[in-house]
């Protein structure tokens, strides 16, 4: 007797024989489930890991070195030094009176823009994941960080505050 399975269809209850995943009447919905769990797996294989972290994320000695940083002692220890002194609080969330819960150490000025300040605990802050996606892309536009962008001549911005105003000014106008 060969080996079934049900259909993987919403409410579908056919069996099939395996190694096909939907019936005949859904067929047509086999070779994107297929091609979904390739995807998925080759975004969690080693050698995929590999090639994202020696090849896409360190495209160039800049990045590399950032890479390196963050996977050194040195950050592992000033993380945890920050995290501790700002009560695992998201410092941005605080600005507006808002107490959220963050594992994430941040830069405040970013290290792509000004590399002196990368182990420095003044320009380190603990920040929740909304806020990080939010500065990252105020980060993007006003400094010119990130993939592709042009780093511009803007004079840094070291207060939490005026960069919490600036992100949702920013959130604001891409919503319009």
């Amino acid at each position: 007797m060969p080996r079934v399975r049900r259909c993987r269809y919403k409410d579908c209850h056919a069996m099939v024989e395996l190694p096909d995943h939907y019936c005949q009447q859904h067929y047509s919905c086999e070779a994107d489930y297929l091609a979904n769990r390739q995807k998925w797996a080759r975004s969690r294989s080693r050698s995929y890991q590999h090639r994202y972290n020696t090849v896409t994320r360190n495209r160039n000695s800049n990045k590399s070195e950032q890479y390196n940083f963050y996977r050194s002692k040195q950050w592992v220890n000033l993380r945890q030094l920050v995290l501790n002194r700002d009560y695992y609080l998201c410092q941005y969330c605080k600005v507006i009176n808002k107490i959220t819960s963050a594992k994430t150490v941040d830069h405040i000025v970013p290290i792509e823009y000004y590399t002196d300040l990368r182990a420095d605990t003044g320009n380190l802050a603990t920040i929740c994941s909304k806020c990080h996606r939010l500065k990252t892309d105020w980060e993007r536009w006003y400094y010119g960080t990130g993939k592709d962008n042009q780093l511009k001549q803007v004079p840094k911005i070291t207060n939490i505050s005026e960069i919490v105003l600036e992100m949702n000014r920013l959130a604001k106008t891409s919503l319009k």
